[in-house]
């Protein structure tokens, strides 16, 4: 699995002209899922991601959790994350994870933030056509593959 995770002071997510999914003070989470991604995989992220110490404290330095400063979470699918610009200008998506096998993934990843949490997680819609807005904060983003662990 692969995360791009963005400071926020505030997102949503339009699908079909509607707000799905708005969230004020957090994260934006862009989630790619990859064909040999498990449900361990899901857990270790969300575990790093509820962790990661990427507010500021009353002294200025980054030493807060989301959790911490009450942040919410926006979450959206994101298969373009596994896309291989190697070979000619189109990019491929053969890496990215086919529905079946995603979902599940992108489902429980979702509900596991949320059990961190303790708090409702916004999203998208899988596979939707999606317009995302964000206010970056900072700004901040850090990209997390949980192949690589770091």
């Amino acid at each position: 699995m692969r995360v791009v995770i963005q400071r926020v002071k505030n997102a949503s997510v339009v699908i079909n002209g509607k707000v799905k999914g708005q969230i004020g003070q957090g994260l934006l989470i862009l989630l790619g899922v990859e064909p040999a991604d498990t449900l361990e995989d899901a857990e270790w992220l969300c575990g790093k991601i509820v962790r990661l110490r990427i507010f500021d404290d009353p002294g200025g330095v980054m030493n807060l959790a989301v959790t911490d400063v009450h942040g919410e979470i926006l979450v959206i699918s994101q298969f373009t994350l596994h896309a291989s610009t190697k070979k000619g200008n189109r990019p491929s998506y053969i890496r990215a994870a086919r529905p079946e096998v995603a979902i599940p993934l992108y489902d429980h990843f979702i509900r596991t933030l949320q059990g961190l949490m303790g708090t409702p997680v916004q999203s998208g819609d899988f596979g939707a056509l999606m317009q995302v807005a964000l206010v970056n904060d900072g700004p901040v983003t850090i990209l997390i593959d949980s192949r690589n662990k770091e």
